[in-house]
């Protein structure tokens, strides 16, 4: 079947991609509910019980708000780095009536920078900008493919951008329009939160990396983590086409946008 990329789901009320061969089917997130999860995989005719592991980026809520539940669940590896799993213990438990220490059946920390393998995918998880205990973004590679996942950053640092180079499928944020954001419902605090340096990807954030240090080589570009108050999905494909069109032989970049609503039809390489 080659490599496949799913999103299951993308925004601030819940995360979930599946990235696959023909023996590992990896969840990145675990962000929806269990029933939304496994309701989401039959749509794309994936059967839970062939998922072989659980990645997580980092902590919030839109990310592991499922994760107890499936890791119990598909008694499956959950891989997370020290520093995330003691900020969800820690807030599982103070979410907790009875204050219980959660518990996952199967657990790898990892640590940022250090690749490990999951089946037949290499994985290689990085550090990215966020206001998070210690969040990642991660590369994936299987039959030659490299698939690269970059949501939940507050700008592009050199390092990122490195690790992206040379991917076939790139998962993007592009969160917000400034100027939505600016005019629109939210309190200041949390404007201020999103717009700095370990908050979320503009549009604007995303084309200019696009127009200046994108490589050009992935066939599939997904827009991921959009706001559903503070962007319009086709806002979001303007800047980036409009970026990727300033640069000659882009045009075979085939930009899709990942929802909340419903799961992204697959990509398959």
């Amino acid at each position: 079947m080659g490599v496949s990329v799913s999103v299951l789901a993308s925004g601030s009320r819940g995360n979930c991609s599946l990235v696959a061969t023909s023996s590992t089917r990896i969840l990145v997130d675990a962000g929806l509910s269990g029933r939304e999860t496994f309701k989401r995989l039959r749509a794309l005719g994936e059967r839970a019980e062939e998922i072989s592991a659980i990645l997580i980026t980092h902590e919030h809520s839109d990310h592991v708000a499922g994760l107890q539940r499936l890791a119990t669940k598909l008694n499956v590896p959950v891989f997370l780095t020290a520093l995330t799993h003691h900020a969800w213990s820690r807030a599982v438990r103070d979410h907790d009536e009875k204050g219980a220490v959660p518990e996952l059946p199967k657990m790898e920390h990892f640590s940022a920078g250090r690749g490990f393998c999951v089946g037949d995918i290499e994985v290689m998880p990085f550090t990215i900008p966020h206001d998070a205990a210690d969040p990642v973004g991660f590369t994936f590679r299987a039959e030659g493919i490299k698939i690269g996942f970059a949501t939940d950053l507050g700008y592009m640092p050199a390092s990122v951008r490195d690790h992206l180079r040379g991917c076939g499928v790139l998962v993007m944020e592009s969160n917000h329009d400034v100027e939505m954001l600016r005019s629109g419902p939210y309190p200041w605090s949390v404007k201020q939160r999103v717009m700095s340096r370990v908050g979320h990807l503009s549009n604007d954030a995303l084309a200019e990396f696009f127009s200046s240090d994108y490589d050009g080589g992935a066939e599939y570009l997904v827009l991921a983590h959009l706001s559903e108050q503070n962007n319009h999905p086709e806002i979001a494909r303007a800047a980036a086409e409009q970026a990727l069109g300033g640069r000659q032989g882009l045009w075979h970049n085939r930009v899709l946008l990942a929802t909340q609503t419903e799961a992204l039809a697959p990509i398959r390489l």
